[in-house]
């Protein structure tokens, strides 16, 4: 994954809820493009924002084992732009989630004040797409950990959010990186 539109999670709840942040900079080269003069984070950006936010919760929900798509917008409203200095806090909460798919409500807050309110509609592609890889799955654990994502996550027991077998073996496996976050020392390789 090369654009990540958010910088990492306060909050994340195996398959209810997820809280992320992103720190809004004139730094990047989309916000001082967009409208030459008067440098806001784009709309869309905003909702891939809230959409990264709301796949990582739906794909997490089975163990990043499904692979998941954003379907459809169904709703967008926004109240205020996001400028640089401004950061963005987006939550994401599961509506409804089924085998093949599932419906995501999520906001983004400026401090206290709304700034933006969206339903998704994501899918888990299906057998026709075996094969198809989205990410590599070391790389995609490393992107989790900068996320943050094992540091505050909470499965539905409400105890720690472990790292599915299957990505800590691709881990393991990968060509001897270390990883950007230590590991717990439940998670540490074997001497």
């Amino acid at each position: 994954m090369r654009w990540f539109w958010i910088d990492r999670f306060l909050e994340f709840e195996s398959g209810r809820r997820a809280v992320a942040v992103k720190a809004v900079s004139l730094a990047e080269e989309q916000i001082d493009a967009y409208m030459p003069g008067y440098p806001v984070m784009p709309g869309s950006l905003i909702v891939e924002g809230l959409a990264q936010t709301g796949g990582l919760l739906v794909g997490e929900h089975n163990g990043f084992r499904e692979r998941v798509v954003l379907a459809k917008l169904g709703k967008a409203v926004f109240h205020r732009h996001a400028v640089p200095g401004d950061v963005l806090r987006y939550t994401a909460e599961v509506e409804d989630i089924r085998p093949d798919g599932a419906i995501v409500k999520g906001t983004s807050h400026l401090g206290e004040l709304l700034q933006a309110e969206i339903e998704l509609v994501f899918a888990h592609l299906d057998d026709r797409f075996t094969g198809v890889e989205q990410f590599y799955p070391a790389d995609f654990l490393a992107m989790l950990r900068c996320f943050g994502l094992y540091d505050v996550g909470r499965g539905a027991d409400g105890g720690p959010l472990r790292v599915p077998a299957h990505l800590r073996e691709a881990e393991l496996a990968a060509d001897g990186r270390p990883p950007l976050r230590p590991r717990p020392a439940d998670e540490a390789p074997p001497a």
